[in-house]
């Protein structure tokens, strides 16, 4: 599979095809560092008639001598409107428009501002490394039209920060990209069992513990839901569960992975159903955390469950009525096959919980509601413990998986109480995606500190002008973000 392929390196003495710089409304140009042709040149950009640095607007001019540069100077608006999110926006967005223009080598001058210091350095690196990634397995290889190699020229006094934050966002990176591959697989590819030897291949790797439960000991568990979930498909259900380090805080990670989603009986319309590939990037994200927590060495006790089924319409596939009983004895009542997610959720978390960790987070694909109410601009987030809220609401700001806060309601709670169950697997009408998060509270045990993450907006990226779409690897430099700070690596 192919990982981040843009080289990124801090040493801009290399001649580059171009040389990209911001600059604020009413400031100049950061060029310090830069040789004195490059600097002038950026200079006379910005002297240039009518730019007055709005953002969007770009200049360009030719450095001159024998290596006759040419250097483009943006326009970043004013600096009290630009944020970490407008800046791995605007790095990402001008190395792709000079790959289209068949430049190879940038230099990019980080813009002196507080959203390109310190932390800052981790997320903006791996942007700009993930911008070498491309899905290219099953295509033809052809021309690649994007840079190869970044030179990245760090703010003033900041070169300490980004020193340290290259290697962490070298392996960030290349983490995210195997999660994206992951999550791009195609489903006549990456069954339950291919996604769990690709498991079992990155813990060798990388050193972790692995166990895989196929049907018959997730059967001798009693784990229903995934039993259930996975009973339609001739390619049966896989429970993958990993394990690093044995020193610091036990934090477990749990990951949705439905192969494809066709909805079960409840089937879902046609329309789009070719995207419920990425009804596993949960599972793929979570696999890739445990990738980057090995890679990194961190000085924690991790534990990763990944649950894999493909939910299929036929002969054996559970019904709306069945009553299944899950890993912790509960049972659940069907209202709708398609509400399958949280139904092998239930056993996963059970599980994870049965050790005691200390922090149990939870990423999942699981509800449209969640879409509509935060669209594809943040992932929902449900704990009803504050301080771990705030610890990944922080995280997620600074590495770009934006979260929102969602309530955790008891109404919602009773709401999936069952009938003829203890629990039914789905809710009224409304409040979707909070009833879906109720309903895994059920089964979180006594771990106080536990957090449920709906990416169903944020896994993929869909483009409405060509009509393709795209895994993100979201919830991957959120997590490792939070571990590393917890862990004080940086």
């Amino acid at each position: 599979m192919r990982l981040a392929s843009v080289k990124l390196s801090l040493d801009p003495r290399r001649s580059p095809d171009l040389v990209i710089l911001g600059v604020f409304q009413r400031s100049a140009p950061n060029t310090e560092g830069l040789p004195k042709r490059l600097a002038n040149a950026a200079t006379r950009c910005c002297e240039a008639p009518g730019f007055k640095a709005l953002e969007g607007q770009v200049q360009h001019a030719e450095a001159g001598g024998t290596q006759r540069e040419m250097v483009e100077v943006h326009g970043l608006g004013t600096r009290a409107g630009f944020d970490d999110r407008k800046l791995r926006r605007w790095a990402a967005e001008v190395i792709e428009g000079a790959g289209k223009e068949g430049k190879k080598r940038v230099l990019l001058v980080a813009p002196d501002h507080p959203a390109a210091e310190g932390h800052g350095a981790l997320p903006l690196m791996t942007e700009l490394m993930l911008t070498g990634y491309r899905f290219e397995r099953f295509r033809k290889p052809g021309p690649a039209k994007r840079v190869q190699e970044i030179r990245l020229l760090a703010p003033a006094d900041q070169q300490e920060a980004y020193e340290a934050a290259l290697p962490l966002a070298r392996k960030l990176a290349s983490s995210v990209s195997w999660a994206r591959d992951l999550g791009n697989t195609p489903p006549n590819v990456a069954s339950p069992a291919w996604m769990a030897e690709q498991a079992v291949s990155m813990a060798k790797e990388f050193g972790l513990g692995v166990e895989v439960l196929g049907p018959d000991e997730l059967s001798a568990k009693g784990m229903g839901g995934l039993l259930a979930v996975g009973g339609g498909s001739s390619r049966g259900p896989r429970f993958v569960r990993l394990e690093w380090g044995e020193q610091g805080e036990t934090v477990a990670l749990v990951g949705k992975g439905v192969t494809f989603d066709t909805g079960g009986i409840s089937i879902k319309p046609s329309h789009g159903m070719e995207e419920m590939k990425y009804d596993k990037c949960g599972a793929c994200n979570v696999l890739a955390i445990a990738r980057a927590v090995a890679d990194l060495r961190l000085p924690l006790h991790l534990q990763a469950y990944v649950t894999l089924v493909e939910n299929m319409p036929g002969g054996s596939s559970y019904r709306p009525a069945d009553i299944l009983r899950c890993y912790n004895g509960k049972s659940v009542e069907v209202m709708d096959t398609d509400a399958e997610g949280r139904l092998i959720l239930a056993d996963a978390l059970a599980w994870a919980a049965e050790s005691k960790p200390e922090t149990l987070i939870e990423f999942s694909t699981l509800t449209g509601a969640a879409v509509v109410a935060l669209g594809s601009h943040g992932a929902a987030l449900y704990s009803p413990h504050e301080e771990l809220s705030g610890e990944l609401l922080a995280a997620g700001k600074l590495s770009g998986d934006r979260l929102g806060p969602m309530p955790l309601w008891q109404e919602f709670r009773e709401e999936m109480n069952g009938v003829h169950g203890d629990l039914r697997n789905l809710g009224g009408r409304w409040g979707g995606a909070n009833t879906a998060a109720a309903f895994l509270s059920n089964f979180v045990g006594r771990v106080q500190r536990w957090a449920h993450i709906d990416i169903a907006g944020t896994a993929y990226e869909a483009s409405r002008e060509s009509g393709t779409s795209e895994a993100t690897g979201f919830g991957v430099p959120l997590t490792v973000d939070w571990l590393l700070r917890r862990t004080e690596r940086f």
